[in-house]
């Protein structure tokens, strides 16, 4: 008995060491890393200089053609990632702040992602990385449910964000395998067939949302031009009075979802096709950056 607890102990003991040891390499390899995704574009960087930086859900990165500002002579990214709440986008331009970053407009996507606090998984687990790195990275997940877990258990982030951040990713960092995160100045245009073309938002509410709130103070503290929009949807869309609650809640949000009206111009029901989404990017230049 006496020899199997020995046992049992320097297996944990090893273990324990072993989980130290694959944290600190896997941390090491994506503290190098700024070319896989617009998270570790951003963390791993020095002070940039933007006109606008676009920040949202799929709906800013499929919606906003970053490309067009540029040809207007205005320096921007679309830095929309496709499941992200607005848990991430405050998250990042925080980063962005303290990077000192320099914005003169923030454009935010903020309609349906007004309806829920709760961070995305597999989005957010791209921070995870730089959890020990980062306090503010810290401070931000500090009162999710696992973030004892997450923060203080050797390796835990890399073994439950495997399909994310696991051996696949850290392969692909090392080998600097190229991603089409960053192309089109972050803008990712959907070219494919119709998607599901119908979509009911009769149960969703619209929240004084804590991250909403500290994206505007963000703003407001750095001298930011805050431009928050909501983007198109489908003529196919069941309670599409939720957006006439989300001005009621924020009348600053500028309703834009009946600015491309026509199904030819959506790629799914909550998103439009490269030609919808050229159009609607042409309506938010005109209304605010040509003046």
């Amino acid at each position: 008995m006496k020899q199997f607890l020995i046992f049992t102990v320097k297996t944990l003991v090893l273990l324990l060491l072993l989980s130290v040891v694959l944290d600190f390499l896997y941390t090491t390899v994506y503290l190098q890393s700024s070319n896989r995704g617009k998270i570790d574009y951003v963390y791993n960087s020095a002070a940039r200089d933007y006109d606008v930086v676009i920040l949202g859900s799929s709906r800013a990165n499929n919606h906003f053609v970053a490309p067009m500002f540029a040809e207007k002579g205005f320096k921007t990214f679309n830095y929309g990632m496709s499941g992200g709440h607005l848990f991430e986008a405050s998250l990042l331009l925080k980063l962005m702040v303290e990077r000192k970053y320099t914005i003169k407009n923030v454009i935010l996507e903020t309609d349906l992602n007004l309806s829920n606090e709760k961070r995305d998984e597999g989005v957010s687990s791209r921070f995870l990385p730089f959890i020990h790195d980062s306090k503010t990275i810290r401070n931000h997940f500090s009162e999710e449910t696992d973030f004892n877990e997450l923060y203080y258990v050797p390796f835990y982030r890399y073994v439950a964000f495997d399909s994310k951040i696991g051996f696949r990713e850290l392969y692909k960092t090392v080998s600097k395998e190229p991603t089409t995160n960053l192309a089109h100045l972050g803008y990712y245009p959907l070219v494919k067939k119709k998607g599901n073309m119908k979509n009911n938002l009769a149960n969703l509410k619209p929240l004084r949302n804590k991250y909403y709130e500290e994206i505007k103070q963000l703003c407001k503290d750095n001298n930011i031009n805050l431009i928050a929009v909501m983007t198109p949807m489908c003529t196919n869309t069941k309670g599409l009075n939720y957006f006439e609650k989300v001005q009621q809640l924020y009348p600053e949000i500028h309703n834009y979802e009946r600015a491309v009206e026509g199904d030819q111009y959506f790629s799914s029901c909550g998103h439009l096709n490269d030609t919808g989404a050229r159009l609607f990017t042409s309506v938010i230049i005109k209304d605010f950056f040509n003046k």
